[in-house]
């Protein structure tokens, strides 16, 4: 691997921090060997959300229902979904403000179905056709558009908590003006701790909200972690399908098309995760996310190829444990217990199946291989980095899948690429960013990948 993955010795910023960038360890005993070599910094990293394990605090009584949430993405997938959630109770949940990006015909069904106070819609060409839409709705809610919109959906003052499901770097803001305004988060979004971990934690902390995960993964770690003792957690254990190529050689990599590339053998997503399934970048991104979420050392981090993808996630105790979350493949669990922690409501078996272990069958599992995996590999080394080198990772990947979806370049140019850029940003590491500074190198990657790596004679250079 080139220069990130061999250095030892990163300078960032104004100060220097020495962390060891080493492979990814696959035994017990490599990881005890390495465990004198961990990322050190001149000061300690951000707060994790949940230190190894989750406490319910003491309060004065339950919370009012119906419990009032603002919903940011209401129109993408972890947005329908959660009107699932609050079709299927009613009684527990309202949403009281939305945010949406262009889709004006679901928003507008959405409106006449919830009734929101406050809508925002990014397009603000498309407010004329939304009010046109719910011109019959008997309480008109609000409309506002862009950036100021997406923030006052989540800031909402009636709101107890914001689900937040936008993608990229356009939720940072959104969900830091939340977190000021000391609404529990259920986080939807990567980039808010990939990208926005080293400020948005303290920021957290600071507020006394809840990060709460609602991906699968780290909802069943966050699930698995319940009533820990303080110091219990040892290792997290990430779960991976595999992706498109888990059954290929790697010699064949080099002839894969993008229509290969989106052939997912359990799940039907979008374009760009299926993609970043195939290469494990999400993965290593997970692994990220799992650091600042539950502030675990990279070197007690793994991922295991289960290619029943029935177990969601897993962590061991000191004692040597293993505690598992397991369910049929849903993204309604993990958002359902965002929304209602630290309670468990009931699911009729239509709307949450029951696991039948019976028809599940077998569960296998496989250690990932890392000459078919190298974006694994590049996520552990950026994760030590730390500071702004995470979220360029993140914008890096990014671009160079849009690229590869364009067929500007090739699969097996995508880690490369974004490898190059990574390397690149070594130069201007920051430790301590600022928000804007988050945001600032996030384009910086995705302008840095678009103008340096225009075809794939230049990702070969």
């Amino acid at each position: 691997m080139a220069q990130l993955l061999s250095t030892h010795g990163l300078l960032t910023g104004s100060s220097a921090a020495v962390c060891a960038i080493h492979l990814l360890p696959n035994s017990r005993r490599s990881r005890r060997a390495v465990a004198s070599t961990r990322c050190q910094s001149g000061s300690n990293g951000p707060p994790p959300a949940w230190p190894g394990r989750a406490v319910i605090k003491e309060s004065s009584g339950k919370v009012k229902l119906p419990k009032k949430f603002s919903l940011l993405g209401s129109t993408g997938s972890i947005g329908t979904q959660t009107m699932d959630i609050v079709r299927e109770h009613p009684d527990q949940f309202e949403l009281v403000a939305l945010g949406a990006g262009s889709n004006v015909e679901l928003l507008a069904e959405q409106i006449k179905q919830f009734q929101p106070s406050l809508v925002s819609i990014n397009d603000a060409s498309k407010v004329q056709q939304l009010k046109e839409l719910i011109q019959n709705v008997p309480r008109q809610p609000e409309i506002m558009t862009g950036q100021e919109g997406a923030v006052a959906v989540a800031k909402h003052p009636d709101a107890d908590a914001v689900i937040t499901g936008i993608v990229g770097c356009a939720g940072l803001q959104p969900t830091c003006a939340a977190i000021e305004a000391g609404k529990d988060i259920c986080l939807a979004n990567k980039e808010t701790l990939i990208a926005g971990g080293p400020y948005v934690l303290p920021l957290a902390q600071k507020h006394s909200v809840h990060i709460l995960p609602a991906d699968s993964e780290h909802s069943a770690i966050f699930q698995c972690i319940q009533g820990l003792p303080e110091g219990g957690l040892r290792r997290i254990i990430l779960t991976a399908s595999g992706g498109a190529f888990r059954d290929w050689p790697v010699d064949k990599l080099k002839t894969v098309k993008v229509a290969d590339a989106l052939k997912h053998p359990n799940w039907s997503m979008g374009r760009k995760i299926t993609v970043d399934s195939a290469t494990l970048m999400n993965k290593g991104l997970e692994v990220i996310e799992a650091h600042y979420l539950f502030g675990v050392d990279y070197d007690n981090i793994d991922i295991v190829i289960h290619p029943q993808s029935i177990i969601h996630s897993m962590v061991e105790t000191q004692d040597s444990s293993v505690l598992a979350q397991l369910g049929w493949p849903s993204m309604r669990i993990p958002i359902l217990v965002t929304m209602s922690w630290p309670e468990r409501l009931p699911c009729s078996d239509e709307f949450c199946p029951r696991l039948d272990f019976v028809k599940m069958g077998d569960l296998t599992f496989k250690a990932p291989d890392n000459a078919k995996y190298p974006a694994m590999q590049l996520a552990y080394s950026a994760g030590r980095a730390g500071g702004t080198m995470t979220g360029v990772l993140s914008a890096a990947n990014e671009q160079a899948v849009e690229m590869f979806l364009d067929e500007k370049i090739g699969y097996m140019d995508i880690v490369k690429t974004v490898e190059k850029c990574c390397d690149k940003h070594q130069q201007e590491l920051l430790q301590r960013p600022s928000l804007d500074e988050i945001v600032h190198y996030d384009q910086w990657a995705r302008d840095w990948v678009s103008s340096n790596v225009g075809s794939r004679q230049a990702v070969a250079a």
